[in-house]
């Protein structure tokens, strides 16, 4: 076997791990522009309707490399109440996961401070295609393999709060992977989550200069999910010209470290961003980078609105 053929093995091998094994994740990068991708308590906190679609895709270049989507909702209902859906699939060489996740949350605010609590339900299928058990390394009496061409379904829950403060500082806390219990006749034993085990950690502050229309918000995310290690990411994103042009940069530590830049616009009720990212393991000089597409609209009750994202 080849060196770059060994190479390609691994790697795949990786991610059917990686993506076998993550019920919930940061899938997007995009979550410090749209939160709603890490938090339930966020549906409907910035009291606006918003209806998002993203698009990634990693490792560009490389064989069988994953490709994510998602389409969502969230807003408001009355004064306390917002809910949200969202659908996501992910595409890992012959490996296909897709979830239904509904978000409920409840909201308050007292003064400058704004709170809310959200709690999530998820379902998520895991198949791998057909195509596998006419490999030759395909075993006919293993049963794994066949449960997993037939999909694996799996239901987990979370919960989440999120405050800001002034309407400039931010923070919010996520206990993902709850539950992670199979449906199914499949004998699992014990469920796999834990209550609090895992947590998803965020906070930052905006600043405003005025006298110059900009605006500056660096954040942090630090993450502990399931079967992956601690990871902390570094945000700072800029807007100018009342939001109409926004940059950023984002650092990540952990599992070898990556970086990215962000891009985007704001029309309206339209938000448009893009982002690059590289990563600084080994395993980068056998792809070009990852990209990411974020559209969102923002809209109250059929009137146009400019949105103001939770952070």
């Amino acid at each position: 076997m080849s060196m770059k053929k060994l190479i390609l093995l691994i790697a795949a091998a990786f991610v059917l791990h990686s993506a076998w094994s993550q019920e919930q994740s940061a899938v997007f990068t995009h979550y410090h522009i749209n939160p709603i991708l890490i938090s339930p308590a966020v549906a409907g906190f910035n009291e606006n309707h918003q209806i998002h679609m993203n698009v990634r895709s990693q490792w560009t270049g490389f064989p069988e490399s994953p490709k994510s989507y998602g389409i969502g909702y969230n807003g408001p209902i009355g004064k306390t109440l917002g809910i949200g859906i969202g659908v996501m699939s992910e595409n890992l060489g012959n490996m296909t996961n897709t979830r239904l996740q509904l978000n409920y949350a409840f909201r308050y605010e007292v003064k400058n401070v704004k709170f809310a609590a959200g709690f999530s339900t998820e379902f998520l299928t895991k198949k791998v295609a057909e195509s596998v058990l006419t490999s030759p390394l395909y075993d006919p009496d293993d049963n794994i393999i066949e449960n997993a061409v037939d999909g694996n379904k799996i239901f987990d829950a979370s919960l989440g709060a999120y405050a800001t403060f002034k309407k400039n500082t931010f923070v919010g806390v996520t206990f993902p992977n709850l539950v992670v219990a199979k449906i199914g006749e499949i004998e699992t034993g014990q469920n796999e989550g834990s209550l609090f085990k895992y947590s998803i950690i965020t906070f930052g502050h905006e600043f405003e200069v005025e006298p110059y229309n900009f605006k500056l918000r660096p954040s942090v995310l630090v993450y502990n999910i399931k079967d992956m290690p601690l990871q902390i990411d570094f945000n700072m994103v800029g807007s100018f010209i009342n939001d109409k042009l926004i940059a950023g940069v984002s650092v990540r530590g952990g599992t070898g470290g990556a970086t990215g830049i962000l891009l985007g616009t704001n029309v309206d009720v339209f938000k448009l961003y893009y982002s690059y990212d590289l990563t600084f393991q080994k395993f980068q000089k056998y792809n070009s980078g990852s990209h990411e597409l974020t559209l969102l609209f923002s809209f109250d009750r059929g009137k146009k609105r400019y949105d103001r994202s939770p952070n």
